[in-house]
């Protein structure tokens, strides 16, 4: 049903990011078919509520003192080599792979768009590579944050 996201399971080691050690992913029916998985990507970015800039901010301010990467240096790479902040690791028409790598863990924001029974559906995968105590503190302290803004994301698209 069209505007309303549902979590699925997710199955590691998954080969978007060997070593993943934590993910979630979530389905959604988009109201407007996409012909690409970067299409259906760039309008889940474009679908970002307004609430999350301001938290972002916040996040950013909160990271700097540990020397976290805030995603801005993304900002230099081409149209082409980004879907907001994060760098395209991979594109293959049906998959669309983002995400960046930091001390504290790796990430990973997979897009898949798949056809069953004339409905198209778009899911997203997050998988996390942990490296050390931050990164499993960080992971706890935005994981309800992440899945609040996954599911607004979604639910518009």
């Amino acid at each position: 049903m069209p505007g309303s996201a549902t979590e699925r399971t997710v199955t590691l080691p998954h080969p978007a990011l060997s070593g993943a050690d934590w993910a979630d992913a979530w389905t959604a029916t988009p109201r407007r078919r996409f012909d690409t998985a970067r299409q259906a990507a760039e309008a889940v970015h474009r679908a970002t509520p307004g609430w999350v800039g301001p938290l972002m901010g916040l996040r950013t301010l909160a990271v700097a003192p540990f020397g976290l990467k805030s995603g801005l240096s993304n900002r230099g790479l081409a149209p082409a080599d980004r879907i907001g902040l994060f760098a395209v690791r991979d594109d293959s028409g049906d998959r669309v792979v983002v995400g960046m790598d930091d001390r504290h863990l790796d990430f990973r924001c997979v897009l898949d768009l798949d056809e069953a029974d004339g409905q198209q559906t778009v899911t997203v995968t997050t998988l996390i590579r942990r490296h050390n105590r931050l990164g499993r503190a960080y992971l706890a302290t935005i994981l309800p944050f992440h899945r609040l803004i996954l599911q607004a994301c979604l639910s518009r698209l």
